[in-house]
């Protein structure tokens, strides 16, 4: 029996619990933020990975912080190792000594490069033509632990976010699944970071979709790509917010396809294009 703890909250960490249980690694808990207030009434709704949890009879935790006797709570349970995949709370150091074989994480950059809550769209702003997942060890330094494995994968020039972020979970949890038999038998050699190559991918804002059609074509296009499936990208124009929700980049400009003016429903966009 694999006997480890698994951490996360959205989707993502939803998504890779039910890629290991596919591949035969089921956790002994399941730990996951608390219920939480969604949609106009408020209603109380658990996290993704609780519902992934629950659906195999998974026993889920969800506590409110890690503190001392929550730490000391899971530690009761005896797990050996911890994966960890967008929990969203910063792990204590007295956490990650209570699992003996220590806590790993899927990171979805060749680390040391982007160590951040947001590598997948610090990938897309510059361009990168190829990016990555890394499992790693955790220390308690963001992203800085030594390495297990690494994954390279090309992006494709038309590939935003949205097509790029499936991709990667799915090659970070097979990549972690084949990792793992290894891992449990202490065969791994673990790789250590060099730091001074290391690069920061920080969380980002809803402001970091404004677009200027003044700025470059490229850079709009990259920002397009990166916040396709989260913030989205949007302009001014007549002092009305212009959300975009289709755009190209033809003969080095960046067009336009369809966007959502405020107060109006989706439409096709016919103005200026960046170039």
């Amino acid at each position: 029996m694999h006997n480890f703890a698994y951490f996360g909250t959205p989707e993502v960490a939803s998504d890779t619990l039910a890629i290991l249980i596919a591949r035969g690694f089921v956790p002994t808990v399941v730990v996951t933020s608390p219920d939480a207030p969604q949609g106009r009434g408020l209603t109380l709704t658990p996290s993704p990975l609780k519902v992934e949890a629950l659906k195999h009879n998974l026993q889920v935790l969800t506590p409110e912080k890690l503190d001392p006797d929550t730490v000391a709570a899971i530690a009761a349970i005896g797990c050996e190792y911890a994966i960890v995949v967008a929990y969203g709370k910063i792990f204590p150091e007295t956490l990650i000594a209570s699992f003996p074989k220590g806590v790993l994480n899927i990171h979805y950059s060749l680390l040391p490069k982007y160590r951040g809550a947001a590598p997948l769209e610090a990938a897309l702003l510059a361009g990168d033509s190829v990016t990555g997942v890394t499992i790693q060890k955790m220390v308690y330094e963001l992203d800085a632990g030594d390495i297990l494995v690494q994954k390279e994968t090309v992006i494709e020039p038309e590939e935003t976010a949205r097509e790029l972020r499936p991709r990667l979970i799915t090659m970070g949890a097979e990549l972690l699944a084949d990792v793992l038999p290894a891992f449990e038998r202490n065969e791994v050699i673990l790789t250590p970071q060099d730091a001074t190559l290391a690069s920061r991918a920080p969380k980002f804002h809803k402001e970091a979709g404004l677009l200027s059609l003044e700025d470059p074509a490229e850079k709009n296009w990259y920002t397009y790509r990166a916040y396709a499936d989260t913030i989205g990208t949007y302009f001014f124009e007549n002092e009305k917010r212009v959300k975009i929700t289709k755009a190209s980049f033809q003969n080095d400009c960046f067009v336009i396809a369809r966007v959502i003016p405020e107060g109006k429903r989706e439409m096709a966009y016919r103005g200026n294009l960046s170039h």
